[in-house]
Order: structure tokens, then C-alpha cells, then sequence
């Protein structure tokens, strides 16, 4: 499978899912430090990391350029 990213890179969809995902990780490396940057609780931090999880990979694997789950 080919993926063109000239022509992801340039919708919403796909910078909304990346930096959703990007939050998600550096959220990790912090717990990995001990670093509490979130002020909300467990429960809620794993919550919304479950969910930003889920449409960050919903957004970078589907391209929203083109009809269904294929590529262009």
C-alpha cells in the first residue's frame, strides 16, 4: 500500500489526529519521569488517551481524500 502523503499533509483531518497523538506521547514520556503535566485524574487522563488514541488512528490511516479506506 502507497501512501500519499503530499496530499495528506495538506487537510485537517490528518494534523488534528497527528498532534492529538503527539499530545498522547508526550503525556507517556512524562508519567515515565514522574512528571504530572495533566491536573486531571486518572480515570479522565486514561479516558481522553484512549479517545485521542482512537482518532488519531482513525485520521492517519484512513485518508480522508478519498471514498471508503482506500488510498489515493
Amino acid at each position: 500500500m502507497k501512501i500519499n502523503w503530499k496530499v495528506r499533509i495538506q487537510h485537517k483531518p490528518f494534523w488534528v489526529s497527528l498532534i492529538a497523538l503527539l499530545l498522547v506521547l508526550a503525556n507517556q514520556i512524562a508519567g515515565i519521569f514522574n512528571v504530572d503535566i495533566t491536573i486531571y485524574n486518572a480515570q479522565i487522563t486514561a479516558i481522553s488517551e484512549t479517545v485521542l488514541s482512537i482518532l488519531g488512528l482513525l485520521g492517519i490511516i484512513i485518508d480522508p481524500t478519498t471514498e471508503g479506506t482506500s488510498d489515493s
